[in-house]
């Protein structure tokens, strides 16, 4: 053994043992607990950056850990390698997006390997391969035959700057996600799969998910959107046409005084060709995208479209206004607006004038039309003719009664979801396996002809112009005879991160989609791990497509994953000046310098040539901010086990970690006392005489205890805490004591075995390659791969002394240790005659006592 810890003497040597052995290579065994750990699959951009690194580093602890727990543990790896940045990229280096994709796995693949992560890479999955994504094409078209695909004419999300649509998803604050231009609405003939059949299950189900963070759950229940309530039938003034309104709140329809349309309304759309105004109107309204997240933020443009509706119950006139906050396509599209009773009709009213109406009266305000307000509460009608005085319910009822009798009402469920369109007009996809027929019939691609494989690209200098177009060669094909069209679209990307889990199963199985046996075996998903950013795109469609792969009983669970856990971001110090334009020039902070005081406090930032520098504070490594640290620097300067210890210990899992190099110091100083302790104790591997716990002495029982108690509390930190960096702390202290304790005779040497042994294999989930070496010096070139983890004593335990916080009237005096084995009146005679409480009890007349056992005992006097 090394007199001294050198991680590159050591990795790349472990590295290869477990290459070479396939250590981490796992298959079905029935007579071992299964654990499935998964990472959100990486896409390949190039290079790994901190924030892949924790994910994975994550992933990797638990998946050692479950592993030492004695399960069978699948921690598989692969790449989402299809997408537009692939193909921008290829562009721009004039490569094809094959070459650049592939090229940046093999580099990527080095950068994980680099990192020790347990992966089993003989399932590693490469989406933009066709053996993958001919079983994707396969169950489209069996979606297909089911009527769970459709495609139509629609208004879509379009981005001129990447030239594709986008989901709603994919669209945030009316910009493209990834390129951050304005998007359009756009109509043309896209791809759908109906999710929004399945808005119910997954909106109800989340309610199974005891083990998904709360926020997340919260984050899927608003975007689904869920709103029971009615469809109620309106007839327009002077025509026979019709228009269906939705509320939630039957209770306020008295307080009706317009209704509000989606200028994409059918209604809005035929009056645009006789009237130009409205038909401007609506052309403006394509240039924008109000989302659910954008409401708030928008202006509230309406315009009058001169034409009525009669109210159902007064038959009075009621205005129809076109406005752009209501959402295109959800519900009917059109809603019975309540100004009095309603934020966004408030708004509405209140910027262009109209009437205001209350219906309900408000609690806390008796006369609310004198301050020109609105109320959201439930209350008791006025204002409201036959239905003065009802409460929210009676009014409800009575209402629908009312036009249940006029058969113009139904009640309904309307969800803010809409179908997934999957068509996307770029190259780097996987192609959609359907065609058209002269006579303008789709049919399905036949299965014996699949996969559909992408065109090759011939000409690399100039991939702006597709090889997929209508007119190619490669989209002229014969169908049973006939002369067809392929489909020039491909599929959203989301589609081959939405089944990939299940896949990994069996990624070389080639007699369907899934293998039926190893599937039920290694499914649903143990632990998933991934940012919280997936929580409404990713995580939504993934669960949806799990249940289109139950409905069709190719997986047996009704959702993909038990357990989810979402990292936190990784933050790092970031610095900028002001250039002449006044604008941010974001400078790495190894261009940095810094001066401090005799405090330590700094004082001026500046870089190399001394230009004074601002401090923007811990944000998210981005390239934008260009405070990204590049992990493959920090491994080369401290091994890839003191980067994974610091990604675990530097903060909770769920929160943001901040970068701080100084502390990635603090962890290497860490380790390299724990290896300077095993190299000085390194004769105690001979050492094998059984611990008897009551022949030792107090100094012996006092460490013996403390050692249990750590092995106690980093398991539950593991297993059900998920708190990584108390356990890490946790035995940082017990490494502390260990420091300490002289061996001055056999039993000391029996407990110093012990601990070390205990220490290596806790440590050694955080850092297998440290671990692995010091293992095997300590025992006799054993490999730690196949140990188990350690286990406490719970009788020793509960022979251990425990603190007691001593109260008076509540509030906090002291503490006291005292014995586990003590009841309650001995602790109380015990606690009595400590000189501290004895004085300040003196004089007080004790009227009762509470204890809460092991916690707290209170005096009230």
């Amino acid at each position: 053994m090394e007199k001294e810890y050198c991680p590159k003497n050591i990795e790349s040597y472990v590295q290869k043992y477990w290459k070479d052995n396939k250590i981490f290579h796992v298959y079905e065994d029935d007579k071992k607990e299964k654990y499935y750990c998964l990472p959100m699959l990486p896409y390949p951009s190039g290079k790994l950056h901190m924030g892949h690194v924790r994910n994975y580093t994550i992933s990797d602890v638990i998946s050692r850990y479950q592993r030492m727990l004695g399960k069978n543990v699948l921690q598989p790896i692969g790449w989402d390698a299809f997408g537009l940045p692939a193909e921008e990229a290829a562009i721009k280096n004039k490569t094809k997006p094959s070459d650049w994709t592939h090229k940046n796995i093999e580099y990527m693949k080095k950068q994980l390997q680099s990192l020790g992560f347990s992966y089993d890479w003989d399932r590693e999955i490469t989406t933009c391969k066709p053996d993958y994504y001919r079983w994707e094409q396969w169950f489209f078209i069996q979606l297909y035959k089911k009527k769970l695909v459709y495609k139509k004419n629609s208004f879509v999300n379009w981005c001129p700057h990447d030239k594709t649509v986008l989901a709603n998803e994919q669209v945030v604050n009316g910009c493209c996600w990834r390129c951050q231009n304005k998007i359009i609405i756009k109509k043309i003939p896209q791809w759908f799969i109906k999710i929004r059949d399945y808005a119910e299950s997954l909106y109800n189900d989340l309610n199974h998910l005891e083990n998904w963070p709360e926020k997340v759950k919260n984050m899927q229940r608003n975007w689904i959107g869920r709103s029971k309530g009615f469809e109620i039938v309106l007839n327009v003034l002077n025509s026979t046409k019709k228009i269906k309104v939705f509320t939630t709140r039957l209770d306020t329809i008295m307080g009706a005084t317009y209704i509000s349309i989606s200028p994409f309304h059918k209604f809005s759309l035929q009056i645009s060709k006789e009237k130009k105004e409205i038909k401007n109107f609506i052309q403006k309204q394509t240039n924008n995208n109000v989302s659910q997240e954008d409401i708030e933020k928008i202006k509230f443009e309406g315009i009058n479209s001169n034409m009525f509706v009669i109210h159902p119950i007064t038959n009075k006139k009621i205005p129809i206004w076109i406005a752009n906050f209501i959402l295109k396509e959800y519900g009917t599209g059109a809603v019975i607006s309540v100004p009095g009773h309603n934020q966004n009709d408030w708004n509405f009213a209140i910027k262009h004038n109209l009437k205001i109406k209350y219906v309900i009266k408000n609690k806390k305000c008796k006369n609310i039309e004198l301050y020109n307000l609105f109320t959201t509460e439930k209350g008791i009608l006025f204002n409201s003719g036959k239905f003065n005085n009802l409460n929210y319910q009676d009014a409800t009822q009575k209402i629908k009664k009312t036009l249940s009798q006029k058969k113009i009402i139904i009640e309904k469920i309307n969800y803010k979801l809409q179908d997934w369109c999957v068509s996307r007009q770029r190259y780097w996809g996987a192609p959609i396996p359907m065609a058209t027929k002269k006579n303008g019939e789709i049919i399905a691609i036949p299965e014996k002809n699949l996969p559909v494989v992408l065109p090759e690209i011939q000409d690399s200098s100039n991939l702006s112009q597709t090889p997929m177009n209508s007119t190619s060669e490669w989209a002229k094909i014969k169908i049973k005879n006939q002369d067809v069209i392929r489909e020039t679209d491909t599929f959203d990307t989301f589609m081959e991160s939405s089944w990939y889990y299940a896949r990994y199963t069996c990624p070389h199985y080639n007699k369907g989609m899934l293998d039926p046996i190893a599937s039920k075996y290694w499914l649903p998903v143990d632990q998933y791990i991934g940012g919280i950013e997936h929580a409404i795109m990713h995580l939504m469609y993934f669960r949806f497509y799990h249940k289109l792969l139950y409905d069709f009983k190719l997986v047996e669970f009704n959702e993909p994953v038990k357990n989810l856990l979402c990292q936190g971001m990784v933050l790092a110090e970031a610095f900028y000046q002001f250039d002449q334009n006044n604008q941010r020039n974001w400078i790495h902070p190894s261009c940095i310098q810094v001066e401090k005081n005799l405090k330590g406090e700094t004082i001026k930032i500046y870089d190399k040539n001394k230009k004074e520098v601002i401090c923007a504070g811990m944000i998210k490594m981005s390239k934008s901010k260009n405070n990204g640290i590049e992990p493959e620097l920090m491994i080369n300067r401290y091994g890839a086990d003191t980067v994974r210890l610091f990604i675990m210990f530097a903060a909770p899992i769920e929160s943001s970690l901040e970068w701080r190099e100084s502390g990635v110091k603090g962890i290497y100083r860490f380790l390299k006392k724990i290896w300077k302790l095993v190299f000085n104790y390194i004769e105690v591997k001979t050492v094998n005489k059984k611990i008897n716990f009551d022949v030792l002495n107090e100094k012996q029982k006092k460490i013996y205890r403390f050692l249990h108690k750590t092995i106690f509390k980093v398991s539950d930190d593991l297993s059900r805490r998920k708190t990584f960096n108390t356990a890490i702390s946790a035995i940082m202290k017990l490494v502390n004591e260990l420091m300490i304790f002289k061996l001055e005779n056999e039993e000391d040497k029996c407990i110093m075995k012990e601990s070390l042994v205990s220490i290596i294999k806790m440590l050694y989930p955080f850092t297998p390659h440290f671990c692995f070496i010091l293992w095997k010096n300590l025992n006799k070139n054993c490999s730690i791969d196949y140990e188990t983890w350690p286990t406490f004593e719970r009788n020793i335990l509960s022979k251990d002394k425990n603190i007691l916080i001593v109260q008076i009237n509540g509030k906090k005096r002291c503490t006291v240790e005292v014995k586990n084995n003590l009841n309650k009146e001995e602790i109380l005679s015990y606690i009595k005659n400590n000189l501290i409480i004895q004085k300040k009890l003196k004089n007080l007349k004790i009227i009762k006592t509470i204890y809460i056992p092991k916690k707290i005992i209170n005096f009230v006097v």
